[in-house]
């Protein structure tokens, strides 16, 4: 009996022997691809939640000067943050952030830098779409008129078409093209919700045109009591 065993066990083991011959090698490399796969996923992670960490400490960096008012400060704290922490939120924070510190100080050059770096550099619409619509105010207060036109001819997303309109109706209406302006104020007036506070500062663009937008009322009529007289 137990040479029997000692043959099932030796058949086995060959067994074993062959298939680890055949595909040992193959099973050896698929081991290390999957491992090493795992390692460096968990490095990923790691350098992901550390760039995201020290973005975040030199945001605070360019919020604070923005706060104080501090406009070398802020400009060295985006500079360090474009360079390296670039490809992550913070950064487009930041240059939203810095290019209103730096628009409202009278660096105007630099802010619509730090904007044009936004909308071309973000990975997210959404970003993308803010600094573009802050880059065409900073290009209307310049006079820029054609140039805030063609930035704002541009691609946005369907949630950012009023506001588009909404600017484009300005810069119209700084141009004296009063039908057009009058135009985009009401894409802009129909686009907005109806509790939004935006959509009433565009009814009041469109009423010192002398439109209003608001549909009338209809006009109810109330029939005339009908007098019978009753002969006796």
């Amino acid at each position: 009996m137990a040479n029997h065993l000692d043959l099932e066990e030796q058949e086995q083991l060959d067994e074993l022997k062959a298939f680890w011959n055949r595909f040992g090698n193959l099973i050896t490399w698929i081991l290390i691809v999957v491992l090493a796969g795992f390692a460096g996923w968990n490095g990923y992670q790691y350098w992901q939640r550390s760039q995201a960490a020290q973005a975040a400490a030199l945001y605070d960096e360019v919020d604070r000067a923005s706060k104080a008012g501090d406009v070398a400060k802020v400009e060295r704290a985006f500079s360090d943050m474009k360079d390296k922490y670039g490809r992550t939120t913070f950064a487009q924070q930041a240059g939203l952030l810095a290019a209103k510190t730096l628009f409202e100080k009278g660096n105007v050059d630099a802010a619509k830098a730090a904007l044009t770096w936004v909308a071309d550099q973000s990975s997210d619409e959404g970003y993308q779409a803010v600094a573009r619509l802050r880059l065409a105010g900073v290009l209307l207060e310049a006079k820029s008129y054609d140039e805030a036109l063609k930035l704002l001819s541009g691609s946005f997303g369907k949630e950012f078409e009023p506001l588009v309109a909404d600017r484009k109706g300005d810069v119209y209406a700084l141009q004296d093209k009063k039908a057009d302006a009058i135009a985009q104020y009401q894409i802009a007036y129909k686009g907005l919700d109806a509790q939004d506070d935006y959509q009433r500062i565009v009814e009041v663009k469109l009423n010192s045109l002398g439109v209003d937008p608001r549909p009338a009322a209809p006009v109810v009529t109330v029939a005339s009591p009908v007098t019978v007289e009753v002969k006796k």
